[in-house]
């Protein structure tokens, strides 16, 4: 076996979504695949490393369409590599580059609409806000999904919706909550975040056998029928600043618990999103993101063949 070894050039932008933060790579006059290795997950392991990479909590591929009505395609990569099926922080990002780029124009007036395809369906996002280098976006993210099956959630004789479900953890049993946005999230409602250690806990119950795909984890603390404040741990990334599907997930449940109205604002750590759920509708979120930078990536690539 030979091992080689070839240098890669992937051109990156940088952009946070309330401290949450991603590499976003592609675009619509850039071959998504150029320099590329085949598997994106140890790709993406390394670009997000923070010591020997550019560092970021996850990254996002932006490709070409399948659907010509729409503007992208977009996937997402979590910092430990894996796959998501959603981030709201990060379509935020996604969208901002893609109105960085020359060829897209306003499709709504003075506002721009994006539209911008994943797994989970296309999402449309509305630039509503410009300021410096920022941007405030309202995404559609979509019904969100309660039915225990879909989540997934393996827990015998849950019933639609997931809520007060008793999750077996160190501490014992918790009330839960449990929904998806596309990507499945538990909620548990705490009294205050500093007589809890919520980081472990989140750590435990991402794990938990009940999510076969893992799950993301919010610890939420009801300040009013109008606010919430949360902590987030993410799946494949560990504690974040903030989420986009996190805090869409933490206002569906505390909902679904009779706690606050339709609309709610979610104080994170890093500032505030705002969250929208109709009855029969599906949630909106409201953020910000900026970008920080933009550069090329030239790690050393090793690749084995046989010889």
């Amino acid at each position: 076996m030979i091992i080689m070894t070839r240098a890669m050039k992937v051109r990156f932008a940088k952009f946070h979504g309330l401290g949450n933060d991603f590499l976003v790579v592609g675009g619509r006059g850039t071959p998504w695949r150029a320099g590329l290795p085949a598997s994106l997950g140890p790709f993406a392991r390394a670009i997000t490393e923070r010591h020997t990479g550019i560092g970021a909590d996850g990254l996002v591929m932006i490709m070409p369409p399948r659907r010509r009505s729409n503007d992208a395609r977009a996937r997402f990569f979590n910092a430990d590599g894996g796959e998501a099926e959603m981030s709201g922080n990060g379509i935020r990002c996604a969208a901002a580059a893609l109105l960085g780029e020359r060829g897209l124009r306003a499709q709504s007036g003075s506002k721009p609409v994006v539209r911008i395809e994943t797994v989970v369906g296309v999402k449309t996002l509305r630039r509503i806000a410009q300021a410096g280098r920022g941007w405030v976006f309202e995404v559609g993210m979509g019904a969100p999904i309660l039915d225990p099956a879909k989540i997934p959630f393996r827990a015998e004789g849950s019933s639609t919706p997931v809520v007060g479900f008793p999750l077996g953890t160190d501490r014992g049993l918790i009330p839960v909550t449990v929904t998806s946005m596309g990507n499945p999230h538990c909620t548990v409602l705490v009294a205050d975040f500093k007589s809890i250690d919520w980081p472990r806990l989140g750590r435990e119950i991402e794990r938990n056998p009940l999510f076969p795909h893992r799950t993301n984890v919010e610890f939420v603390k009801v300040v009013s029928k109008s606010e919430i404040e949360a902590r987030f741990w993410e799946r494949g990334v560990g504690e974040t600043l903030s989420s986009g599907t996190g805090s869409c997930g933490a206002v569906v449940a505390c909902i679904l618990n009779g706690l606050v109205r339709r609309k709610v604002r979610v104080r994170t750590l890093a500032g505030n999103l705002d969250v929208h759920w109709p009855e029969r509708g599906e949630v909106t979120l409201i953020g910000p993101v900026e970008k920080i930078a933009e550069g090329i990536y030239s790690p050393v690539l090793s690749e084995a063949n046989a010889g």
